[in-house]
């Protein structure tokens, strides 16, 4: 009853006023922001995968870790904190591979990263001399 007074005064004294109105919303007009991030990481002991773990639940980080520390510290809580982060990764439906010896790229379902080297094509053996 306040709430009928109070819109009549704000709209203007109209008495034919209908008060079926109604506000449609639209909900996909809300705009989401999902960017991929790609995040630097340092293992730098085991529990620094707990950090790792939480930015790739989110779903859209790309993970890359810089694994020379720990490496260099102690090979077995590496394995370990690897181990958890591999099988987060496949829980997700990730990706997970090595890149020479101190990084490794994990990645969210729609991203895949390929795992071997495709064969080079064999170099013409001409040299520039020749032409």
């Amino acid at each position: 009853m306040v709430f009928k007074r109070l819109k009549k005064a704000l709209m203007g004294s109209s008495d034919n006023l209908v008060d079926d109105e109604y506000l449609e919303i639209d909900v996909n007009s809300e705009k989401r922001e999902n960017k991929v991030v790609v995040k630097l990481f340092n293992l730098n002991d085991y529990e620094d995968s707990n950090q790792i773990l939480n930015a790739l639940r989110e779903g859209y980080t790309i993970a890359v870790i810089d694994i020379r520390t720990l490496k260099k510290k102690d090979p077995i809580e590496l394995k370990r904190a690897i181990s958890k982060i591999k099988k987060t990764t496949d829980a997700l439906e990730g990706t997970i591979a090595g890149f020479g010896e101190n990084i490794v790229v994990v990645t969210p379902s729609f991203a895949k990263v390929e795992k071997h080297m495709p064969k080079a094509k064999p170099e013409d053996k001409r040299s520039l001399e020749d032409y």
